[in-house]
């Protein structure tokens, strides 16, 4: 621990991504990335603004992409806020709607970069137990202190809530901001969109990381109330006018209206998401019903830390979390992809059992 460290930094544990490795000739399922490659038209047109103009800065109210999602999301550009990746916006959001004196809620299980920023920006947390079907529980949910924030599809479960069940939480937060991060939202989840129009304390975020298969441009973005929209820019504009680069914007604006491509790369992930779901529980995994891009799977017959590391020591990576000790999450690749990750663990499975107990 360095000395000139600051006492914040002293305390924080950052968050810990997913592994990233420099063999090129992996199959990697680790990360929830996209599978299929971005749109030709979204590529192209940053090709073209790589240019003369990367001497100039960016728009820093990035006007023409908060219109572009705002017809797409059917709400006014001023119900739209732009960040560098939706981590960047969570980290945003945290900071404007959440106060360090007043605990706020979110589900003990879910995206783990949610206690880091309570923790780093000193706001108190309680964390509610999923039930027993790793479903979130809605009156846990309620009558939060300090504000509310969740994932639907929650990660890394997979399951989601309808739009009936997030408005019950709303509802019993009125007086808190309550952020739904929708980062999976695409793979077959309800958007709560419909609810920011209807109530004022609704934050959803969003990525074009899983869903347009542009995790690599770093692009998020906000829908919500106006006033809502204000404090974030307020906290941006206190941190860095500039977060979007003119390459991105680009991308972005080109990906979000090529709606037809990406219907077709979705499409694709959720069949061959259900094709593996059904494979694994051939194996007699234990898997839950998923509304993202990717399975949470409770191996049988071998430990999921086992199975982790003998699908690694054949170049397949797949994601184990200490703290939940029994199972592994997939990511969804390629069909090919899934079908050999399916045979390795089948091929693990075989070869324990013909080992026998030691």
């Amino acid at each position: 621990m360095s000395r000139f460290w600051s006492s914040t930094v002293k305390k924080t544990k950052p968050y810990v991504p997913g592994e990233q490795p420099i063999d090129t000739d992996i199959i990697k399922l680790n990360t929830n990335e996209n599978p299929y490659p971005p749109s030709p038209y979204a590529i192209e047109a940053m090709r073209e603004a790589v240019g003369e103009d990367l001497r100039k800065y960016p728009s820093p109210t990035v006007d023409d992409l908060r219109q572009v999602i705002a017809e797409r999301e059917g709400v006014n550009a001023s119900n739209v806020f732009v960040g560098n990746g939706s981590d960047e916006v969570l980290a945003f959001a945290f900071q404007a709607f959440f106060e360090p004196n007043e605990a706020i809620k979110f589900p003990k299980i879910t995206y783990s970069f949610y206690p880091v920023y309570a923790r780093l920006y000193n706001i108190p947390y309680q964390t509610v137990a999923l039930n027993d079907d790793f479903s979130i529980d809605l009156e846990g949910m309620c009558d939060s202190i300090g504000g509310v924030i969740f994932a639907n599809p929650n990660a890394p479960t997979g399951r989601s809530l309808s739009l009936e069940e997030i408005e019950k939480i709303v509802s019993h937060n009125s007086n808190q901001v309550v952020i739904i991060d929708e980062a999976y939202v695409a793979f077959g989840a309800e958007t709560a969109v419909p609810l920011t129009k209807k109530y004022p304390n609704v934050l959803i975020t969003r990525t074009l990381s899983k869903s347009h298969a542009l995790a690599g441009i770093r692009l998020g973005y906000v829908i919500g109330n106006p006033d809502l929209i204000e404090g974030l820019n307020r906290i941006k504009n206190s941190f860095n006018s500039y977060t979007i680069n003119r390459v991105t914007l680009k991308g972005a604006e080109t990906a979000l209206k090529d709606s037809d491509y990406y219907d077709q790369v979705i499409s694709q992930i959720k069949s061959t998401r259900e094709w593996t779901r059904q494979k694994l529980k051939e194996l007699g995994f234990e898997v839950l019903p998923s509304d993202a891009n990717f399975l949470f799977v409770k191996p049988k017959q071998i430990e999921a830390k086992k199975l982790y590391q003998s699908l690694k020591n054949e170049k397949i990576y797949v994601r184990y979390f200490e703290n939940l000790k029994d199972y592994i999450r997939v990511s969804i690749g390629t069909e090919e992809e899934m079908k050999i990750f399916v045979e390795k663990s089948n091929q693990i499975l075989t070869s324990l059992h013909m080992k026998g107990p030691k």
